[in-house]
């Protein structure tokens, strides 16, 4: 694994000197609104400063210095790579406005850890109903701004509840609701119904394993490792002063906490995203935009969906276990063989709208609360859309400046 982790980032590294004409140049185009894009990465990733400087959005070709190039105001946020929804989503809330986390004494108490979290210093202080913010997300990303644009206007009545028997222990703002400040959503390469990967008994654990597996090889050895956060304080899970990456890869992947419903492979299964579906309303004053990518083919013989060559290998055996896993829901909801294309880990199906939302092809009219789908992306994997699959930088920069320039469009 180690070895195709580095030959992957040498094939990426060969197309850095590819660029878009004209990068250093402002955009010129009138905009509606310059309301700034908030970058949030999905399962397993990272900061802009660990991973040596290997940027989850762009690997060595940074997508927010692209877009910032192009005169659209852009800031890349990190959360908990495993953590689960909930969680990540009041990590969002304090890594955006400044603060501790708070992930809400109600949950803290039924999840049995930390109430209290990391502070930030915040990178867009601002934020309010009229500071409003374009939210992007990628994969687990998606799901987290959508549950964190449903809580900032409705709130959480569990939360509120405790408060009101605790009210010296006072309440995160983000769970008392009320709150206008999200322009659009985004979601990119998103499970919105879940993916039928994460169905196969936590069977996302041994890839979680190999992608950090792979990105400590990055510094030649285990004994002086990259720099990589699983940002799981609440859990008592700090990496701890001396301790090498590889003791601490083994002390949180022998944790507990991966056979709770508090992680992100419960979250991301299709029983997960139903049991949250009240935290990821569809709400009637946001834009909602999704973009896919589709890395298997079928079969003429078989009608199969198998994995395109150049889908990371990785994903691979993913892709085949997403082409034949099949099951009816708990609410009744049947994964058959509408879910079989997808992109390694995300079905397509599942990445273009929630079900039971208003939905439609992408066009120049979208509408607030209506969820506007783009056509997936034939043969692009679910890393290519963030730019450290195999895809030429122009190409995926191209998307970028594209979802940028549309939301800059939307009027306020």
């Amino acid at each position: 694994m180690k070895s195709r982790i580095i030959i992957f980032l040498v094939a990426v590294s060969c197309f850095v000197c590819i660029t878009l004409q004209g990068n250093s140049q402002k955009v010129v185009a009138a905009s509606q609104n310059d309301y700034p894009i908030v970058l949030v990465h999905g399962l397993s990733g990272w900061d802009r400063d660990e991973v040596l400087g290997f940027k989850y959005w762009g690997g060595l070709y940074d997508i927010q210095e692209v877009l910032k190039q192009k005169g659209y105001p852009t800031y890349t946020a990190a959360v908990g790579p495993f953590s689960s929804n909930w969680d990540r989503t009041a990590e969002l809330y304090a890594y955006i406005m400044g603060g501790t986390v708070d992930y809400g004494a109600a949950h803290a108490a039924k999840e049995k850890h930390a109430r209290y979290g990391k502070t930030y210093p915040g990178i867009y202080k601002q934020w309010s109903d009229t500071n409003k913010l374009h939210l992007v997300g990628h994969s687990m990303g998606g799901l987290t701004i959508r549950q964190l644009t449903d809580m900032l206007e409705d709130g959480n009545a569990e939360e509120q509840n405790y408060y009101k028997e605790h009210p010296e222990q006072g309440i995160s703002p983000l769970f008392v609701g009320g709150k206008h400040q999200v322009q659009s959503v985004t979601t990119i390469a998103t499970p919105n119904n879940g993916t039928s990967f994460a169905e196969n008994e936590n069977g996302l654990v041994p890839v979680i394993k190999d992608m950090v597996t792979g990105m400590s090889a990055l510094s030649g050895h285990l004994v002086n490792p990259v720099v990589y956060d699983f940002k799981l304080e609440q859990f008592g899970l700090k990496r701890q002063e001396n301790e090498t990456l590889d003791a601490y890869n083994k002390r949180v992947f022998s944790s507990p906490i991966w056979k709770t419903d508090d992680i992100s492979s419960y979250d991301l299964s299709v029983e997960g995203v139903i049991a949250n579906q009240d935290n990821l309303q569809t709400k009637k004053d946001v834009y909602y935009f999704s973009y896919t990518g589709q890395g298997t083919t079928q079969t003429l013989l078989t009608k199969q969906q198998t994995p395109v060559i150049t889908m990371f290998p990785a994903f691979m055996p993913a892709a085949k276990f997403m082409n034949s896993f099949r099951k009816t829901a708990s609410n009744g909801m049947t994964i058959d063989s509408t879910w079989a294309p997808n992109d390694g880990l995300v079905n397509v199906v599942s990445s273009y709208y929630p079900f039971g939302t208003i939905a439609k092809a992408a066009d120049a009219n979208p509408v607030k609360g209506q969820w506007s789908y783009n056509p997936a992306k034939q043969g692009w994997d679910h890393i290519d859309l963030i730019g450290i699959g195999d895809k030429l930088p122009s190409a995926v920069n191209s998307m970028y400046l594209e979802i940028a320039k549309n939301l800059a469009e939307l009027p306020k």
